[in-house]
Order: C-alpha cells, then structure tokens, then sequence
C-alpha cells in the first residue's frame, strides 16, 4: 500500500503548510483561516454528481473496483476467532462459484482479532486492518490509545485506524488533537494510519474541513469518515469536503493521501454514487484501493449479486452469495 507517496516533481512544502504546526497559534490560525464551506453549494454538487448513470460496460468496471476497495468489516462484542476466519475467506474469494472475483482490499477487525486475521489472510495480498486507539469513542488515556495501537501492530497489522479526540476538537484543542496523531503515527511504525474524523459529530462542513486538514498535517495516510457506530455516518456531502481536501494537500505537496467513507454505504448505487464523486473532486488517480476505500461489509453482498446480474444477464437472488 503506497497511500502517502511523493510525486517524482513534488514541490517543497510551501511555507503556509510548514509554518501551520509551529505551535498552538499558528495551527489554530491556519484551521480558523481555511475558507468556510458553501453548504448549498456541497450538498448541491453532491446530489447532481449522485444522479450520474454509465453505460452497463463501465458498471462492470466500477462494481470490480468498488469490489477492490471495500474493507471487508466486522467490529462487534460478540465478534470470534471463527467469524475473522470466516471473513477473511470471504475476503480473497468474495464469490468462490466466480473466480475472476476480484479480492477486498482488507479485512478490518479489533486488536485481539488481529493475529487471527493475519495467519488467515497469509499470502493473499488482502491487508489486515485494526481499530485501535479506544475504538469507538476514543475516551481514554493517550498511553492506552498508544498501547491499543502497539498491540495492533505487533500483531501484525498492516493499518491502523485511529479515533480523533473529538471533544478536544470540539474545544478548539486542536494542538492537542494534532499531536495525538502524530503519536499514533509514530507507533505506527510501517503501518498505515487510517484517521476516523467521526464527522457526525462535528456538527458543521467547516469542522469536517478543518478535521481533515488537521489530520493531514499530522501525517495521516488516510481520512475516514466515521466509526459506523455514530448516525449520520458517511455521507456524499461530507466525502466530497474530505475529497477536496486530499485533492488540494496533493497539489500543494505532491502527497497522495487517501479517503474512506464508512458506515450506511449498503448498495451498488450507492458505491457508484461515491467512485463518481471521487473522480469528479478529487481526480481519476485516486481511483484505487490504495487511495480509495469503502469501510463496509453489506456493501460487498449486493456488489456481488449485481456483479452476478452483469455477468449471467439475469438477477441470482440473495442465497447466492453469503450474507454477513
């Protein structure tokens, strides 16, 4: 996975960027400086860019990829040894009566689950990926955030995704929410860090915009909507401010970072409705799996039975793939 790379040209970081973290002043007057969001304007284009149809080749195109992209997902009290197994089986051969299939990017579990996960998805190419940091609420102690995380990686985790403190945000602590990041990062190690902003609780678009800058400045590889735990989750709106803002970190940096929407995303259409987006605000290169990922686990059930009804030309019905 190569989610925060440098273009071979990539510019200096321009002095507004390098100076944003110097300290608590600047940071915040970077963030309070970042123009305000035109909510008609977002929701408006989102909408319009919701209502585009392609052609029935293209569809077969954008439902392989969104295949490609989803991390396959399962973050429950009762989740067990056997249920992981499972997933991750449905992870490399998502439809095993389709060979030509493509796999899921990742399977997403809790820290304990993820020694579990790696022995299973051993030499699938389909990467581990682990909550960490006191998923969902993240209302604990920055040393447990980091030992969550250091448990994660140890056992083999090939990304990280982390919760934000959003009442420190909330309060405008955002030096503090800033280097709580960095030192998720760090522990880290080689692993990718995914940075769940929980944009439901935000409460505006220029909140979600200075989340997400505030998490690119502190080196996150990747921006996350929501834990899927916090209604509303992803939304087109919200992915579209999210998409802007890799969008314009890369042509101020040469970075590519990534984008994940998670949570409410259930269907084909909707799958559609975000590849569309993510082409149309951020750019055609972020489309894939390193730069693009769909958090979900229903998702995948009905990319499948609409994969099927492009292939076979007629709907199979839900007993033919495995409901999660």
């Amino acid at each position: 996975m190569t989610a925060t790379t440098s273009t071979s040209a990539a510019p200096a970081t321009p002095a507004p960027l390098a100076d944003a973290t110097r300290d608590d002043a600047s940071l915040r007057r970077f963030l309070l400086g970042l123009p305000g969001v035109d909510q008609v304007g977002v929701e408006q284009r989102a909408a319009g860019l919701g209502t585009r149809s392609i052609k029935k080749d293209a569809k077969r195109w954008a439902i392989d990829t969104a295949i490609s992209m989803v991390d396959l997902t399962t973050l429950e009290g009762a989740d067990t040894r056997g249920k992981v197994r499972a997933l991750a089986a449905k992870a490399v051969r998502p439809d095993p009566e389709r060979q030509d299939t493509p796999r899921v990017a990742a399977v997403c579990v809790y820290p304990d689950m993820v020694a579990t996960a790696v022995e299973a998805l051993q030499g699938s190419g389909v990467h581990v990926a682990s909550v960490a940091t006191g998923f969902p609420a993240g209302r604990t102690s920055r040393e447990i955030k980091l030992a969550d995380t250091k448990i994660a990686v140890d056992a083999g985790a090939h990304e990280v995704d982390m919760v934000i403190d959003r009442g420190a945000f909330l309060e405008g602590r955002y030096m503090a929410v800033f280097e709580e990041i960095q030192a998720v990062k760090q522990a880290c190690g080689d692993a990718h860090l995914k940075v769940i902003l929980e944009t439901g609780e935000l409460a505006t678009y220029d909140n979600v915009r200075r989340a997400s800058w505030l998490a690119l400045l502190a080196g996150g590889d990747f921006i996350k909507t929501s834990t899927g735990k916090v209604s509303p989750a992803a939304t087109l709106p919200v992915t579209h401010i999210m998409l802007q803002a890799v969008h314009d970190w890369h042509a101020q940096t040469g970075e590519l970072r990534g984008v994940k929407p998670a949570g409410g995303i259930r269907t084909t259409k909707d799958a559609i409705k975000y590849l569309v987006a993510v082409h149309e605000v951020a750019g055609e290169q972020w489309l894939v799996p390193d730069l693009f990922r769909f958090g979900a686990s229903s998702l995948l059930n009905d990319l499948l039975l609409q994969r099927r009804t492009q292939v076979d030309g007629h709907y199979s019905g839900p007993d033919y793939v495995t409901v999660d």
